[in-house]
């Protein structure tokens, strides 16, 4: 009677997992749909970026082939100092777009964040729209999960689980309290985080990074952050993407379309995040992303403090295409990053950073 019981249950949970999964995929897919089809972009808030222009240097005393856009991050070396944002993982379309972003990552001598894998602890057999070491032996790879899955069964077992399933050199923990705030069944549990990362910095053995997902961080959080013993911060600022005009497409009705509408402004630009958070955690690497589309934005964005730049959406619709759009998209704005730093007198990211001719408008 009792194993009839169990059996019962078991039966149960199966059913409640492979709703779960399935909702999850077709998440997933909605994400990706509305960021390739839809005006997903803020439309009041920008990433503050155009508040700032460089003072032209008319005699820069540096030959344009000689400028060094190289640095390193996390003990490995890029080429240029930019990182291929999270963008998707666990569906079939992520296969491609990953190994098309990987590609061009390897070429470039770039670095890559993988999507979420939360998924993949979660259903398993999904590595595969994952993995990218077999077309990116070289680069700086990144692995991802959600933060707030700490308070839903997830610890460092589980992180060691992802970075090892990826061949990953470090760990990307994204912070997206407004998104799961927003969105259906989301994970709003954020309380004792903070305790938990900082045992995730402790015990992992790759480096920790926190993200927010296009609402920036403060000073304050950077502050916390840097003392639990995270190696890097990512802004993720507003101005881009905007994750609650997602959400609020995604919504399925009228209360919480319109509670999703009232947060489209919501977050820190992303200027004034990366300034925010220099101030919060001055020794650690900081990366500047949300909104970054050019090479202009990204010398910008170094001048400001970070120390390298992120981007996701400009090499979404490149990467469903092939991975020769997206090298291309990428050498576009490697060459005006380095046209920018020739006209500024700045023969390297070194003297790029907090440059005196990035001047406030």
């Amino acid at each position: 009677m009792v194993l009839g019981r169990l059996s019962c249950f078991g039966l149960e949970m199966n059913k409640i997992n492979r709703s779960l999964n399935m909702l999850h995929e077709k998440r997933k897919e909605e994400h990706l749909m509305l960021a390739l089809r839809e005006e997903v972009q803020f439309r009041d808030v920008t990433t503050g970026l155009e508040n700032f222009a460089f003072v032209h240097r008319a005699l820069p005393e540096i030959n344009l082939k000689d400028i060094d856009l190289s640095t390193r991050l996390f003990n490995k070396r890029l080429d240029a100092p930019l990182i291929i944002s999270s963008m998707v993982g666990g569906i079939e379309a992520a296969v491609r777009i990953n190994h098309n972003l990987a590609r061009a990552a390897q070429s470039l001598g770039l670095a890559m964040v993988v999507g979420s894998q939360r998924c993949l602890i979660e259903k398993g057999g999904l590595a595969a729209t994952f993995q990218v070491r077999d077309v990116a032996p070289d680069i700086l790879l990144f692995a991802n999960l959600g933060a707030v899955q700490f308070n839903y069964g997830f610890g460092v077992a589980e992180c060691h689980q992802i970075v090892r399933s990826i061949d990953a050199d470090a760990l990307v923990l994204h912070l997206n309290p407004l998104q799961e705030a927003l969105q259906r069944a989301g994970n709003r549990d954020f309380s004792n985080l903070l305790e938990k990362i900082e045992i995730v910095c402790r015990e992992l053995g790759v480096p920790v990074i926190v993200k927010e997902v296009g609402s920036g961080i403060s000073e304050e959080v950077a502050g916390i952050l840097a003392r639990a013993g995270v190696s890097g911060i990512d802004v993720s600022g507003a101005g881009g993407t905007c994750w609650s005009e997602i959400e609020r497409m995604r919504s399925g009705n009228r209360l919480a379309a319109n509670v999703a509408r009232a947060f489209a402004g919501w977050g820190i630009p992303t200027a004034e995040s990366v300034i925010m958070a220099r101030r919060g955690a001055p020794h650690l690497p900081i990366i500047a992303s949300g909104g970054i589309r050019n090479g202009i934005d990204v010398a910008k964005a170094i001048a400001l403090g970070a120390d390298a730049a992120g981007i996701a959406t400009p090499l979404l619709k490149a990467a469903m295409s092939s991975s020769e759009a997206v090298e291309q998209s990428l050498r576009e704005m490697i060459e005006v990053l380095r046209i920018a730093m020739f006209c500024t007198g700045a023969a390297d990211i070194p003297r790029l950073q907090y440059s005196p001719n990035l001047k406030k408008l």
